[in-house]
């Protein structure tokens, strides 16, 4: 019998493979249809990423939150959300499902299951960005909780619609689909080697955010507390 755990992890799993399918695929996609415009490419890139997690986070996140972003779990764990006994799971999954969703976008496209991309993504100015684009997520995340939680997936969907646009990196904001995306020579790729610098951002961009949440949450109660 599948335990809570268990169909939580799942649904981190499938939540990912189709969050990556929708990476790759409507990167694919929108590279053939172009004509060779990038920015129509990206355009069709993002609304489909975007409009993919809004999906997702509604159906999945009653079930396990709808991390599908190891940076998330672990941050949620380091504020208590949940339990630290259950992250393996969680970010094994999100890694699994990941490759899982590369692979389904490349049988798609009629595209090797995997292929080590060749699309170089380095300098500081796109590290720094997916420090931004990270730490940026995680605020809308917990501003909207804290705020409206009925909006996470509006909100989710439309800032990293629009980060994709406003950082040099496209914003990728999470270790799973920065490790995945290594393995797909498409639009959407990244050289593995040029994988460990985004990762190290999205970790550092984590406990930043964690430090600031934490103040500014403490410093918005004693606002409150003050004007009571």
């Amino acid at each position: 019998m599948m335990t809570a755990l268990s169909r939580r992890a799942v649904a981190e799993f499938f939540g990912t493979m189709f969050l990556l399918a929708a990476i790759v695929g409507s990167g694919v996609m929108g590279q053939r249809l172009a004509g060779g415009n990038v920015a129509i490419a990206l355009l069709a890139n993002s609304i489909a990423i975007g409009a993919t997690l809004v999906a997702l986070i509604l159906v999945l996140g009653p079930i396990s939150g709808s991390h599908l972003n190891p940076v998330v779990t672990l941050a949620d764990a380091c504020i208590g959300g949940i339990a630290w006994r259950e992250t393996p799971a969680y970010i094994i999954a999100q890694f699994t499902g990941a490759f899982a969703g590369v692979a389904v976008a490349h049988l798609m496209f009629g595209l090797p299951l995997f292929s080590a991309s060749s699309h170089a993504r380095t300098g500081m100015g796109q590290v720094f960005s997916e420090f931004v684009a990270t730490f940026g997520l995680l605020i809308v995340i917990w501003g909207t909780i804290r705020s409206k939680p009925s909006a996470v997936p509006i909100a989710v969907g439309t800032y990293i619609t629009a980060a994709y646009w406003f950082t040099a990196s496209t914003s990728f904001a999470n270790p799973a689909v920065t490790v995945a995306r290594s393995m797909t020579n498409t639009f959407a790729g990244i050289y593995p080697r040029d994988t460990t610098l985004f990762m190290a951002a999205q970790l550092f961009a984590m406990i930043a955010a964690l430090l600031f949440f934490k103040w500014f949450a403490k410093d918005t109660q004693q606002h409150h507390a003050d004007g009571a």
